[in-house]
This record gives structure tokens, sequence and C-alpha cells, in this order.
């Protein structure tokens, strides 16, 4: 099995919190989506890979825990795998860690579904893509 790859880092700015002063809900998706985005670079297939050849993948769902307050001017640290690969679709695991703490402050798991943007609907994953996924596989509880 492969490792939890680092994907985003990030600062929380005091304009990123809420009325509570801690980071908005919305800053965390903001967050992870980016993470999701480098998740994909990393393992050297980018968006604009997929698009060059007719492919996206689109979020299906998407499940957020908070578990720690992250308070402004506190650094974040992103780390991402891929858990899970089906026929036509994949699960994405993110960790939000306290970059100085190590505390773990958040998770979320997305379903992504391999999509053919011309016609709109879900496709099979390819060959040659489902075997540089399966080489990144991580189990989730690790």
């Amino acid at each position: 099995m492969a490792d939890w790859m680092e994907t985003h880092r990030a600062v929380a700015f005091p304009w990123n919190c809420d009325h509570m002063g801690h980071l908005n809900v919305r800053w965390y998706a903001h967050f992870f989506d980016d993470a999701g985005f480098h998740l994909w670079s990393r393992i050297g297939v980018s968006h604009a890979t997929l698009a060059k050849r007719g492919l996206a993948t689109v979020i299906a769902k998407s499940t957020t825990e908070f578990l720690h307050e992250v308070r402004a001017g506190e650094l974040v640290v992103v780390e991402s795998a891929f858990t899970r690969l089906g026929g036509k679709s994949l699960d994405c695991m993110h960790r939000m860690r306290n970059a100085e703490t190590g505390a773990l402050c958040a998770t979320q798991h997305a379903v992504e579904v391999f999509f053919d943007p011309e016609a709109r609907s879900p496709c099979p994953i390819p060959d040659d893509l489902r075997a540089a996924l399966e080489a990144v596989l991580v189990a989730p509880d690790s």
C-alpha cells in the first residue's frame, strides 16, 4: 500500500473565521477541494490531462467531520489518499491537521465518479488510470 500525500497548506486568516472565531465551514470545503486537485497532480494525472482525454471526475458525495477547532492565525496542512477503487468511482480521503501541533482538525471523505463531459454521464475508469490508481491506494484507517 502507498502512503498519504501532502496536498495543501493554508493559514486560517481572520476573514476565514466566523462569528465564533473559528474557521468557517466554507473554508474547510475550500481547503479540501484544493487538496483534491493537487492529489490528482501528485500521482501524475492532472485534470488538464483528463480533459484532453475527454474525461473528468465529479464529486458524488462528500462527508466532512469537524474534530478540532481551527482559529485565526493557525497553520493547517492537508494530506490525502485514494482509498477505494470501483468500476466508475473511487473514494478519496483528506485529513486536515494543525501544522504546528499535529492535532487532527477535520477529515473529508469524498466519492468521485469518472464522468464523460460530452455525454454528461458516468463512465468506466480507463485501464491505464485504474493501474495508476491501484498503485497509490491507501487503507482508509491507516
